[in-house]
């Protein structure tokens, strides 16, 4: 009677060369994840240890828990600053995407002679520095020294001071909105472009009329750019910082060390010396922006869909 045999086999080395290749993956990420580690995560995980301490004159750092996120809640200031971004966002925003997206489809038309040298000119605002654009702004709206108070002098008329706690919102919108622009310009230029020919040829066939292809084919088509440039925007917004603390030294009477969320937390922390409580208004801030542009980006996917 035949015996069988039972040969041995060797392992195969596939489970080594899939643990290389695991490691090998590492290697490529590991120096991203490095970075966005060092970068990202420790700053927010710093931010969120210093908010659970309050520096005390006896005690020194004392750790208070959610106390600091109680009173942030409950802070006038904070929430003053707050109302009022979201004022600014709701005003601002929409011009400034609406001009945006016209000069966009003007260039897009092909009915314009020199375009190139239009959307150069149009984007140009966007690489000068906030710094640089404020301060050349402020200038323009002072009323002892400026264009504002030039023309006064010159007609013999009172313009309106930009500068007053009344306007200096809509000034600060006015320069947020020259300097952006052409950076949106430029997000919808570049789907418009993207739109295949075929789309174009059909409208033409059917005798669709230029109204008709914006509505119909342009608009559409470049809905997820207006998503993503009303998100930037958002967040821009509420991150609002360079414009006013540049226009405070021109009209320190009508913007105050909590004009906005952004510029509290730096009065807060800088002239305040109150770290913890400063960090604690930064994530409160960053988590209602985070909670905004998500709804936002949520609203425009559902109607894409």
């Amino acid at each position: 009677m035949a015996q069988a045999v039972v040969v041995a086999v060797p392992p195969t080395s596939g489970s080594g060369r899939t643990r290389r290749r695991s490691w090998t993956g590492w290697g490529f990420v590991g120096p991203f994840m490095a970075v966005f580690g060092l970068v990202f995560l420790a700053p927010i995980a710093y931010s969120l240890y210093l908010s659970l301490f309050r520096q005390q004159l006896v005690g020194g750092n004392a750790f208070v828990g959610l106390e600091n996120f109680q009173r942030a809640l409950g802070d006038p200031n904070l929430w003053e600053g707050f109302f009022r971004v979201a004022l600014f966002l709701a005003v601002q925003v929409p011009i400034m995407l609406g001009i945006a997206l016209l000069v966009a489809l003007a260039l897009d038309g092909g009915r314009l002679y020199g375009t190139a040298f239009f959307r150069i000119s149009i984007f140009l605002p966007y690489a000068v520095p906030a710094v640089v654009a404020t301060l050349m702004w402020g200038f323009m709206y002072g009323t002892r020294f400026g264009l504002v108070g030039n023309i006064n002098d010159a007609f013999g008329i009172a313009m309106p001071d930009p500068l007053s706690s009344e306007l200096v919102l809509a000034s600060i919108g006015n320069i947020v909105t020259w300097e952006f622009v052409g950076y949106n310009m430029l997000i919808f230029y570049s789907a418009l472009r993207v739109i295949p020919a075929s789309l174009y040829e059909a409208a033409e066939i059917d005798g669709a009329g230029q109204w008709r292809v914006i509505t119909a084919i342009k608009l559409p088509a470049i809905r997820g750019a207006l998503v993503i440039a009303t998100i930037f925007s958002i967040i821009g917004s509420f991150q609002l910082f360079s414009e006013p603390v540049i226009l405070q030294q021109l009209a320190p009477n009508a913007i105050s060390t909590d004009y906005t969320p952004n510029l509290y937390a730096y009065s807060l922390s800088f002239s305040g010396q109150q770290y913890n409580y400063s960090a604690t208004v930064a994530i409160i801030m960053g988590l209602l922006t985070m909670l905004v542009a998500y709804l936002v980006q949520l609203r425009g996917m559902r109607k894409e869909a």
